[in-house]
Order: structure tokens, then sequence, then C-alpha cells
């Protein structure tokens, strides 16, 4: 089994990094560990670099290309290998649950991993989050600031929508960083891999999960602010002293139980 050619040039708009050190690649299918009976989602294969050994471990794989130019060498190179599909298409708007027929054994979700565009990495995995019931894990490759967003927690600067969300529905670990050096052409950021697994079951009482968005969002609309006014005609200030909560306190220092909290609470006035 052969690499797609490497003459593509990377493309702006697409967000392309291309991975290419062999030892980070490795550590990453390390991580992964793909295995022959299991259901595989790659997001932007790019040049295969890690399709090379997904495929190779005779999973069932579907990847994911929005760049057509790619399409030719990828089904040159894994084309014929057994359970490989290639989806020319867009992952923002692919419909993940097209996959997979019936998700309710674990043995039966996607597992999927993907060397994401820094550009669209954060839609993308709201995106996947909405999906979350159909899958196993996912891996991926992020710019660090992302990863460190995702696996904040209270009190620090990164704690906002994207880790509380992630967290609410997934753990979230930050496995190792990835330099600059190990793509073509050379982002001028730091990345790093994470890793994050969807909970079966909530350890938290029951939400509506739509409501928790919207108060999560509207409590970082202004980070500066205090709950007080960011969820002003969400929920009162008498509730929220109700709660435990302080509505002096601002949106980064509360925990994930308590936005759930507030969400419970407001939920009939949204």
């Amino acid at each position: 089994m052969s690499k797609p050619p490497s003459s593509h040039r990377a493309r702006k708009r697409f967000g392309q990094n291309f991975l290419q050190d062999t030892g980070i690649i490795n550590r990453i299918i390390g991580a992964i560990h793909p295995l022959a009976d299991e259901h595989l989602v790659e997001i932007g294969p790019g040049q295969g670099a890690l399709t090379e050994f997904l495929a190779g471990s005779d999973c069932q794989l579907d990847v994911i290309e929005l760049d057509r130019d790619l399409v030719p060498g990828l089904l040159a190179a894994y084309g014929d290998s057994p359970g490989f599909a290639l989806h020319s298409a867009d992952a923002l708007k692919f419909d993940y649950a097209s996959l997979i027929d019936d998700a309710t054994d674990p043995s039966d979700k996607l597992r999927v991993v993907g060397n994401l565009p820094y550009n669209i990495s954060t839609p993308l995995i709201f995106k996947l989050l909405e999906n979350a019931r159909l899958i196993k894990d996912m891996h991926f490759m992020l710019q660090l600031e992302v990863v460190n967003r995702l696996a904040a927690s209270p009190g620090n600067k990164a704690w906002g929508r994207l880790g509380i969300m992630a967290q609410y529905h997934c753990e979230v670990e930050s496995l190792f960083e990835v330099p600059p050096w190990a793509f073509s052409p050379a982002p001028k950021v730091q990345s790093a891999i994470v890793r994050l697994r969807p909970r079966t079951e909530s350890p938290w009482p029951a939400c509506d999960e739509t409501v928790l968005r919207k108060v999560v969002q509207a409590s970082f609309a202004q980070r500066r602010k205090t709950l007080r006014n960011n969820l002003k005609g969400l929920i009162d200030i008498e509730e929220l002293m109700a709660l435990g909560i302080d509505p002096g306190a601002r949106a980064e220092t509360l925990e994930l139980t308590q936005f759930i909290e507030i969400a419970n609470a407001a939920h009939v006035k949204i």
C-alpha cells in the first residue's frame, strides 16, 4: 500500500498543514490503536499520513476530504483496501448518522480521528458533539490553544463555552503536544493531540441541552461582566442565590454542574 503523491501544495483556504513526521505519526496511531473490527472515520486525510496506518489495520474506514484535488491520490493508494470508503464532502455539513445504522451497542459506534484544519476546528467539534451518541471516541490534532480550552477547568481564562459543552458530553484528555516542524508547511502555532470519549451516561441531573447551550453562551457573551448582567432575563438574581451562586461572579469561576443547575432552573423562562 503506497501513499498518495506528495506534490500537492497546501492550500490556505482549506487550512492545510500536512503531517509528515514519522515519530509523531506513530505516536498518534499508538494513541488511537485501531482494530480490525472497528469503524473509523478520518476527517481531512490530506496526503494520507494517518490513513496509511488506519487502512492497514483492516478496520472499516470512511474518510472525508473536502479538497477534490487530493481525492484521486487517496483513491489510488487506498481505494482497494477492504472496508475503505472516501467521501468528497465538507465535514461541517456531512451526515455522520448516515454511516451507522444502530449506535446502541458501543462496539457499533464510530471512532473519529483527524488533523483538523484550525479554521474550522471549533464549529466542527460542536457538530460532532451533537452526534455524540453515535461516537465511541475522538482523537484530534488541534491548535494547542483549542486543546487547552477543551481541557480547561473553572478559574482558568481558557474555561468557556467550548470546554463546558465538550466536558458535558465527553471525558476530555490532552495527550501530547506536536511542534510546528512536524508539518509541511509548518504552522505558526503549537499543536496538540486530544482524546474525547463521549459519556455513555450523564453523571449529572437531567438537563435540557438546548437550554444549557443558551445559558452557557449568554454567560460568556461578555466575559468581563457578571452573571447578574449576562443572565438578565434568563434567571432572576434571587434564583441564582437560591442555588448558592453569587450573581456578582463571572462565568469563568463556575463549575460545569453549576451551569447545569442554572439551566434546570431557567428552563421555563427560555
